[in-house]
């Protein structure tokens, strides 16, 4: 059997067969695996990363998402031009393939302050009567649905192209990615922030200038937008993303197959590495007009159905990002010096909200991911910048220095007021949702670490990588700002993220340690109070001293073993291990209070010091 019917075979029925060709194929060589049992999966966390929220769905106060209310937000883009971060993103009301549907952008200067969504490519009327293959209905008072596996282009002459595609379901199950559909749209967005018309690039067959809505590009007056499509529409490796939506013998694309949300990036050598769900993987030594065998399986990678995106780095090493589940979690990174042979696994994103609202094929954790496409620009910081979907409802980024390690640079010596501005968190990992911000801000002239949250699903968390430690000193100082309303936990943790020691500033205005599964009490404390707390901590003893503002609070027991000692963590909530591997998939309900926002709790985190 030739490798082509091998990759075909891999592909259909989901299989892992070896590939006589691993030495040039794409392959895991690592033996870390990622536990679903845990939304973080027990991985180590690479080191430095931001994970910043950039829209959260609300239902009932629109004005605190995306001004409609929607909440199916999903298959995110980004790109950097003119020194801003450009998002775009598909949303429909409620749930997957149902109509209402449109496209928004957000921009950003920094990637951690984000515009509020502005609709770039909104809801599109079928004509009545349109019917499409395979279903006996025809459209009536019905909308097209987005979708698109491609977001944006940079032409060669400084154009900034966004793309987005608009499709046919004609019911909750019907799909619009079967080459079925209208067409592909274009629109230019300008250094000032203003937008093109709207243009269709590529019509599906049955669709003509004549019955669409929008004009097509070559009918434009500005000859150099017309010149960057026709760039667009000449690149090989662009064409291949559009394979799901175009016509099924398109002859733009180059691989007429259904292999689903193509990535890729240049080896090396200058052949491409093309990337598909499912983990499917082939090489391409003619810039993507051909592969030299059809797509098969990448070898011990992990990889459900969903989307894996592959990159080159600013350090000239190569990254994967994706689910290394047959779940939508964790979102982790694995890295190779060659852009071949993968050796690690390392945690992104460990986090899952609760799912607020319901809708058709809502799954669970962080997915879909992208990064910036080779081309669509190069931020200045070196980091590796990523856009993903939490739950199919809120669109987040994350940053990911480079060169990505999970050793500790050394131990914390941080007094946030002292250290270089704008490089405060360099060596901490952050999660920093709308309502429950992480940032660097000012308290009466100091810079503090703040966290502040006001999100009933959610919470602000800050973690620090330590090295591996048997006995451990650790002393941070902290201002609450409330001594009434919520809570803050601090916790040491070993290399999988599990706690041996919790201390919690708890709602009550109690200060606590817990001790199995009941809480201590050590002192009250008050908001607006500055409070220095001294750990030192031994793995084998199982024993930590305690103080609290230089009063001795007595030696204390883990609560749970550790062979080591790894993270120190500030969180403003409680663990959560809800969804887990048995979940049932496919919310049909909204929570209670979806929508509602708690009173603000306040932590300002002065110092970490450990040794």
């Amino acid at each position: 059997m030739n490798l082509g019917l091998i990759g075909l075979l891999v592909w259909s029925l989901g299989l892992y067969i070896p590939d006589v060709r691993a030495q040039d194929t794409l392959h895991y060589s690592g033996s870390t695996l990622s536990r679903v049992d845990y939304h973080h999966g027990q991985l180590q966390p690479a080191v430095g990363v931001h994970a910043v929220q950039t829209m959260r769905a609300n239902r009932q106060m629109p004005e605190e998402s995306d001004g409609y209310g929607w909440t199916y937000n999903h298959a995110p883009m980004i790109a950097y031009w003119q020194g801003k971060y450009y998002l775009e993103y598909l949303s429909d009301p409620v749930g997957e393939h149902i109509a209402p549907s449109q496209t928004l952008l957000q921009t950003s200067e920094d990637g951690y302050s984000w515009t509020m969504p502005e609709v770039i490519f909104p809801p599109y009327r079928i004509p009545d009567g349109t019917r499409k293959e395979g279903h006996e209905g025809i459209a009536k008072d019905l909308d097209a649905v987005m979708h698109q596996r491609m977001g944006f282009y940079v032409a060669s002459n400084g154009k900034l192209l966004a793309l987005a595609y608009y499709g046919i379901a004609m019911d909750a199950h019907d799909g619009p990615n079967d080459g079925k559909g209208i067409g592909r749209v274009i629109r230019e967005i300008k250094e000032d922030g203003s937008f093109g018309p709207i243009y269709f690039i590529r019509y599906n067959k049955g669709w003509t200038e004549g019955n669409t809505d929008y004009p097509f590009y070559k009918s434009s007056t500005d000859r150099a937008m017309v010149a960057a499509c026709e760039e667009l529409l000449s690149k090989p490796l662009m064409m291949q993303q559009w394979v799901e939506e175009a016509d099924r013998d398109d002859p733009l694309i180059p691989l007429q197959k259904q292999y689903k949300a193509f990535s890729y990036y240049t080896l090396p050598d200058s052949r491409v590495l093309g990337l598909w769900k499912h983990a499917l993987t082939s090489i391409s030594a003619d810039g993507g007009l051909s592969w030299q065998y059809m797509p098969l399986r990448a070898p011990r990678i992990v990889n459900s159905n969903a989307k894996i995106w592959g990159q080159r780095t600013a350090d000239g090493a190569f990254a994967l990002v994706y689910n290394p589940s047959e779940y939508r979690w964790p979102l982790a990174v694995s890295t190779s010096v060659d852009g071949i042979d993968y050796t690690n696994l390392l945690l992104v994103h460990g986090e899952i909200t609760t799912m607020r609202y319901g809708g058709n094929y809502k799954s669970y954790g962080p997915q879909y991911i992208r990064g910036i496409l080779e081309g669509n620009g190069t931020p200045p910081d070196g980091k590796m910048w990523l856009t993903y979907s939490v739950n199919k409802e809120d669109i987040w980024v994350a940053s990911v220095p480079t060169p990505i390690s999970a050793e500790a640079a050394g131990h914390a010596m941080e007094v946030f007021d002292k250290l270089p501005e704008g490089q405060e968190l360099r060596l901490w990992n952050t999660y920093s949702p709308q309502w429950a911000k992480t940032q660097i801000s000012r308290k009466e002239g100091k810079r503090y670490l703040r966290m502040a949250d006001k999100d009933p699903f959610d919470y602000a968390k800050a973690q620090r990588i330590i090295p591996s430690s048997k006995q451990l000193h650790v002393e941070f100082t902290l201002i609450p700002n409330q001594d009434d309303h919520g809570k803050l936990q601090i916790e040491i943790q070993d290399a999988q993220g599990r706690p041996g020691v919790q201390l919690l500033f708890d709602e009550d205005g109690l200060i606590k340690t817990r001790a199995g599964y009941r809480m201590n009490t050590l002192s009250e404390y008050q908001k607006g109070k500055t409070y220095k707390v001294e750990m030192d901590l031994d793995v084998e003893t199982r024993f930590y001293s305690l103080k609290v503002n230089g009063i001795e609070k007595g030696p204390k027991l883990f609560f749970a073993p550790l062979e080591a000692m790894e993270r120190i963590v500030f969180r403003t909530g409680t663990q959560r291990y809800f969804p887990h591997a048995e979940t049932p998939t496919d919310q049909d309900y909204d929570v209670n209070g979806a929508g509602q926002m708690d009173p603000e709790a306040e932590f300002y985190l002065e110092s970490l010091i450990s040794y």
